[in-house]
């Protein structure tokens, strides 16, 4: 009886054990990194910068939240890649919830918050950041935010 009892008890440890230990995220490129924007590159036209680089901010947190700063405008969502562990490959962000202050006018203000949801691939090469929008139609260039 005493011997039933002990494997009941220790498997019931087991059990408990396996549901409380904390899953560690995927590693990747991303995690835990926070970039500032350089500049958007559309298909076949010129370069547009933001009038201010410290005002375009996105927060890669390694639980796979995304925190971003987009103008004037702050948000969160979330954000995963494919394969998890590689310097490039897909990505998805979203949905990112953005507050709605009234920005003042700004090539990317609106741009920005359209795009992310179109954006479908990453690139890390030289301490910078590619975020490439589907269909080949532009690109974000990032590079690594100051602590």
């Amino acid at each position: 009886m005493q011997a039933v009892f002990r494997r009941m008890l220790l498997l019931g440890l087991i059990s408990l054990s396996a549901c409380t230990v904390p899953q560690k995220p995927a590693a990747t490129g991303l995690n835990g990194t926070s970039w500032t924007l350089v500049a958007y590159r559309p298909a076949g036209a010129g370069e547009i910068r933001p009038e201010r680089a410290d005002q375009y901010q996105l927060q890669f947190q390694a639980d796979g939240r995304l925190a971003a700063q987009i103008d004037c405008n702050r948000g969160s969502g979330n954000w995963q890649t494919t394969p998890a562990d590689a310097p490039q490959g897909g990505l998805r962000l979203g949905p990112l919830g953005l507050t709605r202050m009234m920005c003042p006018p700004g090539p990317l203000s609106a741009r920005l918050p359209a795009d992310l949801d179109a954006i479908e691939s990453f690139r890390l090469t030289n301490g910078q950041l590619q975020l490439d929008l589907a269909g080949n139609t532009g690109s974000y260039l990032w590079q690594r935010a100051q602590p």
